[in-house]
C-alpha cells in the first residue's frame, strides 16, 4: 500500500487501526525480562487470539508484534543476529490472524536511544538500525509501516528516511507526548506533523503515554497545520501501579470510546488504543463512530 492508496482508504471514513499488544501479553503470561518476540513465538496461539479479536472488533489495519525486533532491543537478549527471522516470523503470525480481513502493518518503534548531542547516537547509526529492520519487514510482505511510540522528531525524521530508501509503503508516525504536546526527545506533535508530512509520511500523530481525556487539544493543534490524516492511539487513561508490579488502566471501554468520538470531533481520522486497550475497545469505538 502506498501513501496515496492510504490516503484512498482514509478517504472512505476514519480508520480503526488495533488496539495494545504488549499489556495484554503481559496478562496473558509474557514474563519480564524476556524477549516478546521469542514469547509470542513460543505462545502464537495467544497473539493469534488476541489480534483476530481485534479483527472481528472492527480493526482495518493490525499492527505486527515487531515493535522491539531491531538490533539495538534484540542485543538485550542476544538475538541481534536474527533481526530478518523474527520480523519475518512474526509477520507471518499476524498475517495469520487477518485472514485477509485487515491490512497487516510492519511496526517499528523508538530505540529510546537519544541523538546526539543530548545522547551519543549518531543519525546515521540510527539510520542505519531502522533500514535494516524496515528492509526486513518490506521483504516480509507488510502491507504498510508504522513507526510508533517515538520519542522525538529527530529519531521519528531518522526512520521515515530509512523507509524511503528502502520501498515505497505507506508510513504511518506516531509519537508518545505528553498532556501539552511536547515530545520526550525533541519537538512537538504539532511539529511533528510539519517536518514528517513534508518528508512522506502517509499519516502522522500521537500513541501512548496519555488517554484520550487529555488529547482533544493536541488532536486539534495537529489538524491546525495537518495535510495527512491525523493519528490518535491513546492509552486506556493513566495507569496505577499495584505492589506486584501490574499496571491498571483507569478507564474502561465506553468512557474511552466517548473520549475518543472528542478526538474524532478534534481532527483525528486514524484512530486506535495503546497500552490498556483490548478488542472490546476497539469494539465500542466502532460503535461511537457509527460503524
Amino acid at each position: 500500500m502506498t501513501r496515496e492508496e492510504f490516503w484512498a482508504l482514509a478517504g472512505q471514513g476514519v480508520v480503526l487501526l488495533d488496539g495494545a499488544t504488549g499489556s495484554n501479553l503481559r496478562r496473558a503470561g509474557l514474563p519480564v525480562g524476556v524477549s516478546p518476540e521469542r514469547w509470542i513465538l513460543e505462545h502464537p496461539a495467544i497473539l493469534l487470539e488476541l489480534q483476530r479479536g481485534y479483527v472481528d472488533a472492527g480493526s482495518q489495519i493490525l499492527y505486527a508484534p515487531t515493535f522491539g525486533s531491531n538490533r539495538v532491543s534484540l542485543s538485550n537478549y542476544g538475538l541481534e543476529d536474527q533481526i530478518t527471522q523474527l520480523n519475518a516470523a512474526l509477520v507471518r503470525l499476524s498475517r495469520e490472524a487477518a485472514e485477509g480481513r485487515a491490512l497487516v502493518a510492519g511496526d517499528f518503534m523508538t530505540t529510546g536511544r537519544a541523538l546526539e548531542p543530548a545522547g551519543e547516537m549518531t543519525y546515521s547509526q540510527l539510520y542505519d538500525i531502522y533500514r535494516e529492520q524496515i528492509a526486513a519487514l518490506a521483504e516480509a510482505g507488510v502491507d504498510l509501516l508504522v513507526a510508533e511510540t517515538m520519542m522525538g522528531v529527530e529519531e521519528t525524521a531518522a526512520a521515515l528516511d530509512a523507509a524511503r530508501s528502502v520501498c515505497d509503503l505507506a508510513v504511518l508516525c506516531s509519537l508518545s507526548v505528553e498532556a501539552d504536546g511536547s515530545a520526550l526527545f525533541d519537538g512537538s506533535a504539532a511539529e511533528a506533523v510539519v517536518t514528517l508530512q513534508e518528508m512522506g509520511a502517509a499519516a502522522v500523530g500521537v500513541n501512548c503515554s496519555v488517554g484520550p481525556d487529555q488529547l482533544e487539544a493536541v488532536v486539534a493543534g495537529m489538524r491546525a497545520v495537518a495535510e495527512v490524516p491525523v493519528i490518535a492511539k491513546p492509552n486506556a487513561g493513566m495507569p496505577v501501579m499495584t505492589e506486584t508490579g501490574e499496571a491498571l488502566y483507569s478507564m474502561g471501554p465506553e468512557d474511552f470510546a466517548r473520549h475518543m468520538r472528542t478526538l474524532v470531533d478534534a481532527g483525528a481520522g486514524v484512530v486506535g488504543g495503546c497500552c490498556g486497550t483490548t478488542p472490546d475497545y476497539i469494539r465500542q469505538v466502532r460503535a461511537a463512530l457509527g460503524r
